[in-house]
């Protein structure tokens, strides 16, 4: 049975980090002390859910969580540190902290070193989300101990729930552009201006110009989608929010 820790501190450990070719220990008084953080752990970098859900969603909602006094927001796993570092660089994932509990000594102190040697894994770390205050665990959201891989309630919307309540999901924005277009910039201008993210996809990199049109049925760019649905150009984006 795996433990909920709420209400004690935080394990006691040090995190043994690689910064610019530099070895850098963090205690858990670093981490921790004074501050108001979420910490998600899952399973192992580059793992299916971890990179394509977990973490991704976590690393959009920084700035909403940080708008809720969230000081940091933390991915642990099992690894170490270069493998940490090079999952957050594949994923561009600059919002987040990653701790590399390589030993697991953090995983097993907490109760949430599990065996999965079956797969090939060793002792990994169960999927688990926390929100810790000044060093105290204040809530714990923990998968449920089910085979396989289990993702309910660790996930970056739940926590996001316990913290507000009334939250509700921003607009989804996605961007069509390519370098050097001036109406793509005065969209991007306008989204900025409104203070709505988006996801920004420019031409040349992972997409082509057939690509946009087989997914847009246009050549011409910007072009925007929100929640799913094709706005158009920049004219229509100002036509849609107000200048």
């Amino acid at each position: 049975m795996l433990k909920n820790s709420e209400g004690k501190p935080v394990p006691q450990v040090t995190f043994h980090c690689r910064d610019a070719d530099q070895w850098i220990d963090r205690s858990s008084n670093d981490l921790f002390t004074g501050k108001k953080v979420i910490l998600f752990a899952l399973p192992g970098a580059f793992t299916p859910t971890c990179s394509s859900s977990h973490l991704p969603r976590y690393n959009q909602l920084a700035t909403q969580f940080k708008a809720l006094g969230v000081d940091a927001i933390y991915c642990l796993s099992v690894n170490d540190s270069f493998v940490m570092n090079s999952w957050q660089e594949d994923q561009q994932a600059d919002n987040i902290s990653f701790l590399p509990d390589g030993n697991g000594e953090f995983s097993e102190a907490l109760g949430m070193l599990v065996d999965k040697s079956a797969i090939g894994f060793g002792k990994r770390s169960w999927r688990y989300s926390m929100l810790v205050d000044n060093g105290i665990i204040t809530k714990m959201f923990i998968e449920r101990d089910i085979p396989g891989d289990p993702f309910e309630v660790s996930d970056a919307d739940t926590m996001m729930r316990h913290l507000n309540p009334s939250y509700k999901d921003p607009d989804a924005i996605t961007l069509f552009t390519r370098p050097g277009c001036g109406h793509c910039a005065r969209a991007k201008a306008l989204l900025a201006k409104k203070q709505l993210a988006y996801e920004e996809v420019v031409l040349g990199q992972g997409i082509t110009h057939a690509g946009l049109k087989a997914v847009t049925g246009r050549l011409t760019v910007p072009q925007v989608f929100i929640n799913g649905a094709h706005i158009g150009g920049a004219d229509d984006l100002e036509a849609k929010l107000g200048g």
